[in-house]
């Protein structure tokens, strides 16, 4: 049996992509204590992880390092995790974040980089942060240069962190993944789906609302329109809002939905892509190295930032029923190859990697004492 203590926030992919990892590494006897940052769980999300019998949930409600002003709850979420470690006893530390890697944790350190603010800010203002982010810059490099290892969903995002840290990474790429089971093609009718938050700019979601009162199908969106903590935005014309969804009715809603769309500028992996392409979507989405990286040939690529090229590649599936069902088709079997087992299997793999690395390197350092 391998222990683990994993930290996720509850706010974004990353609670998803932990579900999927820790129920797969139950396979391979591995069990979890999972920190939660960033607020409660939702009730969907407690009962996810009430289903996984090698999982242990801690919850708190501590700021996450990318927040306003967070270093107060990002240092006392320290403290905590130290004191979580010391009652764990964890062979491993898999951080899916970057500051508190460099706690000085007994076990050897995974951090697993899944964004970060300096390649958001690259792919979408062609800019690097202003001078309110001197301290999460510093704070990110620290944890970097602290890990074991370095993990990325996708080579591009780690090319990116690299380049924006300037940091010699001992690294690894490791696709996420999800359960094709829970993501199943129905009856498609004619509609088009988008899922993320509606606030963040790098899911290119305003191309899509730009472009809306052009093209011949409805389109529907899922998931906040306001960032954590800020007032609801004003609802914009031309699509209709589902709000945020649980995973089962979000599924239902890609099992029918004919293409799915997400014209991003940003994005690490794409977690609802797959989604998407598992349950038979004809996929649309936005041309940047990552989502090339993952879907190859097939997907169709729009350019980020032109409603118009956008509105122009809608109607035209639309009009083209057989170049729909192609493209689902390549979508739905690339996809199935990202699934949890062969995920799980690459970062058992690596715990034991590191765990025998740091009992190496102590070795040697006993002998020359």
């Amino acid at each position: 049996m391998t222990r683990v203590l994993m930290t996720a926030d509850t706010i974004g992919g990353v609670w998803t992509y932990a579900c999927e990892l820790v129920a797969a590494l139950a396979a391979h006897g591995v069990e979890v204590t999972l920190a939660a940052m960033g607020g409660a769980l939702s009730p969907a999300q407690a009962h996810r992880a009430a289903a996984l019998p090698n999982l242990d949930v801690v919850e708190s409600r501590f700021a996450l390092e990318w927040m306003p002003e967070p270093w107060h709850d990002v240092d006392a979420a320290g403290h905590w995790l130290l004191d979580l470690a010391a009652q764990v006893a964890p062979e491993v530390v898999h951080i899916n974040g970057y500051a508190h890697a460099a706690l000085p944790f007994a076990a050897p350190v995974v951090v697993v980089a899944h964004s970060c603010v300096w390649t958001w800010m690259r792919a979408v203002h062609h800019r690097d942060p202003g001078p309110a982010w001197i301290e999460y810059g510093r704070r990110v490099t620290a944890g970097l240069a602290a890990a074991d290892i370095v993990v990325a969903p996708t080579a591009a995002l780690l090319r990116g962190i690299v380049s924006a840290y300037g940091v010699s990474l001992r690294s690894r790429v490791i696709p996420n993944a999800c359960a094709a089971s829970a993501w199943l093609p129905g009856t498609k009718v004619p509609i088009i789906l988008s899922a993320g938050r509606l606030w963040d700019e790098a899911k290119g979601l305003a191309d899509l609302v730009a472009c809306a009162p052009r093209v011949a199908w409805p389109i529907v969106v899922a998931g906040p329109t306001a960032a954590p903590g800020e007032p609801e935005a004003a609802r914009p014309p031309g699509v209709h809002l589902l709000g945020n969804l649980a995973a089962n009715q979000l599924a239902a809603w890609m099992a029918h939905a004919s293409i799915y769309a997400l014209p991003a500028r940003y994005e690490p992996f794409g977690l609802s892509v797959l989604e998407a392409a598992l349950a038979g979507c004809t996929l649309v989405i936005g041309d940047v190295p990552t989502l090339r990286e993952v879907w190859g040939d097939a997907a169709i690529f729009v350019p980020p930032g032109d409603p118009d090229a956008l509105g122009f590649t809608l109607n035209t599936l639309i009009r083209d029923p057989l170049a729909r069902g192609a493209t689902a088709a390549r979508s739905r079997a690339r996809a199935l190859w990202f699934n949890p087992a062969r995920m799980a299997a690459a970062y058992h793999t690596l715990y034991h990697e590191v765990i025998a690395h740091r009992r190496q390197s102590q070795g040697r350092q006993e002998a020359s004492a």
